[in-house]
C-alpha cells in the first residue's frame, strides 16, 4: 500500500494554496451554519485527522457539524459550487480509512444527527437519524421485546450511517444478515445537495433496486441522513458453546462441518491462540489458553429449538476433534463468553502500540489454509498477528501488531496486510467483508478486479457524482495506480499470484 499524504504539506506554495482555499471555504460556510458548527483551526480539526485506521492522518480544510437536513443541503450545495471535495464522517470507528479527510476538502460530521425519529413495534421498524449508535437502537427497542440484529464489535460507539456506508455485519450476521438485509429505506442528499431516497418502508419499491447499491458505497454516492431499519423479536433463549481444538485445521474443518450439517448458528466465531491469550488477560472470559483455536457457537430460539440445535452442534464438534466443550449455563455466562470476542480489538491494543485490522473473506473450507499462511507471513515480515474470524461466513479479521512510530514496521505491516488480502483472493475469497476498502485496500482492489470492472465501478459513481466530489480517491483505484502496483509485485517477486502480470 502507498501511504496517503500527511498533514504537513511539503512546499510553501502548497501551504499558501491550502490557506487561501481554507479562507474561501470558511467564508462560504459561515453564513450557513451556527458559529459553533464550523471548525477550521488546526487545534479544532486535529480530532478529525483519521478514523480507526490511525496509521494514516490528514487534517481537512474545515469541519462542518450541521444540525438539520437543511444545513446539510446548504453545505453540499456551497461545496459543489466551489468544487470543494466533501468527506462524510460518522463516529470515526471505521478501520479502512474511509473517513480520512481530503487535504483540500471539507469533513462533514453528522454526529449531531442522533435522534430516533420513530420506533414502531407493530411494523417492527425504527426510523433513525444517521448518527444514532448501533446499540442505541436495540436499547430503545428492548421494552417492546425487539432489537436490531447486526452487531459489529464497535456497536457501543459506531453509528447506523457508518454501518450503512460499510455494510457492517457482526458476530450474529451468519443467521440474521448484514446491514443490507436489515435496512428498508435510506434518505440522504446527492453531492449537489438534492434530497434522495433509496428503498421503501413497503416490501418493495418501484424502479431500480438502488438500496443495495448505496449500502456499502462508503460515502461515495450520497450523504446519508436517515435510515429505516428492521427490528426482530428477541429470542426466548440463547446458549453458547465454547469449543477448544488442539489443531487449527480441525477447528476450521469443524466450521465447515457445522454448516454442511444444515445448521445455521446464531453466531459462529473463531479465535486463534495468540488472540485467545490477549483477550483472556483482558476480560477473563474463561477461555482455554491451551487450545490452538477456540470456536464460539451460539443457538437461539425457543427452549426446545435451542436444546435440539445445541445437541446437534455438540455432536458435530466432537466428531471434528474438539478437545473441550462447555455450554453456557445461563445468560450471564453466555455474555461472558461473547465479551472476549467483542473485546478482541481493545485487547490487542493492550499488547501492541498499534495494530492494523484486516478484513478479507474466504470460503469457509479454507479457514485453516489462510491461518497457516498467515503464520508463515509472520516469519516473513517479522511481525506478530492475532486472528479472530466471523468463521461462519468466512470473514477474517487478522490484527497485525506493530509500532507506527517505526517507519520500517509500518512498511512491513502494509506489505503483510496486502499479502493477507491477496492470498485470500488466491484462495477464492475477496479483499473485504465489512470494513470497506477506503484507502487501506486500494492497491488490493487491483488484484481482485480487472480494469473493465473498475471502470464500471467508476461509471456508477459518476452517475451519482459526475465531478467525483464525494469522498474522492477512495475505494476505486485508478488504472495508473494498479499498473504501478502490478509492476512492483512482478519486479520484486513479492507474491506468486496469477494475473498480476496483466497490469
Amino acid at each position: 500500500m502507498n501511504a496517503p499524504p500527511t498533514t504537513a504539506l511539503q512546499h510553501p506554495a502548497e501551504q499558501e494554496q491550502r490557506t487561501t482555499r481554507q479562507r474561501a471555504v470558511v467564508a462560504m460556510l459561515r453564513p450557513l451554519l451556527p458559529a459553533h458548527a464550523l471548525l477550521w483551526t488546526d487545534e479544532e480539526t486535529l480530532p478529525y485527522e483519521c478514523d480507526g485506521l490511525t496509521a494514516y492522518r490528514q487534517q481537512p480544510l474545515a469541519v462542518a457539524l450541521p444540525e438539520d437536513e437543511e444545513q446539510v443541503a446548504a453545505v453540499l450545495k456551497a461545496c459543489h459550487a466551489l468544487k470543494v471535495p466533501v468527506v462524510a464522517r460518522g463516529a470515526g470507528t471505521g478501520l479502512s480509512g474511509g473517513a480520512l479527510p481530503h487535504a483540500m476538502g471539507l469533513t462533514l460530521s453528522l454526529a449531531k444527527f442522533n435522534r430516533i425519529v420513530k420506533l414502531d413495534p407493530h411494523t417492527r421498524t425504527a426510523r433513525v437519524q444517521c448518527g444514532v449508535r448501533n446499540l442505541a437502537i436495540s436499547e430503545a427497542a428492548a421494552p417492546f421485546g425487539l432489537y436490531y440484529a447486526p452487531d459489529p464489535s464497535s456497536q457501543i460507539a459506531c453509528t447506523i450511517g457508518g454501518n450503512v456506508a460499510e455494510n457492517s455485519g457482526g458476530v450474529h450476521c451468519l443467521k440474521y444478515g448484514l446491514t443490507l438485509h436489515n435496512v428498508m429505506r435510506i434518505r440522504g442528499f446527492t453531492v449537489d445537495g438534492q434530497a434522495i431516497e433509496f428503498g421503501s418502508e413497503a416490501l418493495d419499491c418501484p424502479g431500480l433496486d438502488l438500496l443495495s447499491v448505496v449500502v456499502g458505497s462508503e460515502g461515495m454516492l450520497a450523504v446519508i441522513t436517515e435510515v429505516t431499519v428492521k427490528l426482530v423479536p428477541k429470542p426466548q433463549l440463547a446458549r453458547c458453546i465454547m469449543a477448544s481444538f488442539d489443531d487449527i485445521r480441525k477447528a476450521g474443518d469443524a466450521v465447515a462441518q457445522i454448516i454442511a450439517a444444515g445448521i445455521i448458528p446464531a453466531g459462529l466465531e473463531m479465535m486463534d491462540k495468540p488472540m485467545t491469550a490477549a483477550v483472556e488477560d483482558f476480560v477473563h472470559a474463561g477461555y482455554d489458553l491451551s487450545a490452538e483455536a477456540i470456536l464460539l457457537c451460539e443457538s437461539d430460539g425457543t427452549p426446545e429449538e435451542v436444546k435440539e440445535e445445541i445437541g446437534r452442534m455438540l455432536d458435530v464438534l466432537a466428531g471434528a476433534g474438539a478437545t473441550r466443550m462447555e455450554v453456557s449455563k445461563d445468560e450471564a455466562q453466555r455474555l461472558t463468553f461473547w465479551s472476549g470476542r467483542k473485546n478482541a480489538f481493545p485487547a490487542s491494543g493492550r499488547i501492541s502500540p498499534d495494530y492494523m485490522c484486516m478484513d478479507s473473506t474466504i470460503p469457509r473450507k479454507r479457514l485453516a489454509d489462510i491461518l497457516l499462511a498467515i503464520a508463515e507471513m509472520e516469519k516473513k515480515y517479522g511481525l506478530r498477528c492475532a486472528n479472530v474470524f466471523h468463521a461462519g461466513d468466512g470473514n477474517l479479521h487478522p490484527l497485525i501488531l506493530f509500532d507506527a512510530n517505526d517507519p520500517d514496521q509500518l512498511h512491513r505491516c502494509e506489505l503483510f496486510g496486502a499479502d493477507i488480502l491477496e492470498t485470500s483472493v488466491a484462495l477464492g475469497g475477496t479483499v473485504t467483508g465489512e470494513h470497506g476498502v477506503g484507502i487501506e485496500k486500494l492497491n488490493s482492489m487491483c488484484v481482485q478486479f480487472s480494469p473493465d470492472e473498475r471502470e464500471q465501478m467508476l461509471a456508477l459513481k459518476r452517475a451519482f457524482d459526475p465531478a467525483e466530489g464525494l469522498n474522492p480517491g477512495k475505494v476505486i483505484p485508478t488504472l495508473h495506480r494498479c499498473a504501478e502496483y502490478g509492476k512492483m509485485h512482478v519486479s520484486k517477486g513479492m507474491l506468486p499470484f496469477p494475473g498480476l502480470e496483466r497490469f
